[in-house]
């Protein structure tokens, strides 16, 4: 069986993150099996080869800021669409405790 790479993996994990969650950088780099690693998920977000299918913009910063979006207007559609999904906010920050996704 041929070996998964970093984004192949990075992506399977973030297909699983449901509507009105998100995951962090770093969370999703420990997922796959890189602690240390946030930057990479950051640069496989930046090239998502399938907007519909890999929601990036459910991956935040670990204190919940944003960061990178190429869709829409950038960070004011990522944000859009959060709160659309019912992701909660304080200020300009998603509020982790409430809105962040933990894998069973």
């Amino acid at each position: 069986m041929k070996q998964q790479t970093f984004y192949s993996k990075v992506y399977r994990i973030v297909k699983k993150i449901p509507k009105g969650k998100v995951s962090t950088y770093k969370a999703i780099a420990e997922l796959a099996g890189s602690p240390g690693a946030a930057r990479a998920v950051g640069s496989a977000m930046k090239n998502n080869p399938d907007m519909n299918t890999i929601p990036c913009h459910r991956v935040v910063g670990s204190d919940g800021s944003m960061h990178g979006y190429s869709g829409g207007k950038g960070l004011i559609t990522k944000v859009l669409m959060l709160k659309k999904e019912g992701v909660l906010f304080r200020g300009e920050k998603v509020i982790l405790g409430k809105s962040e996704w933990r894998r069973n």
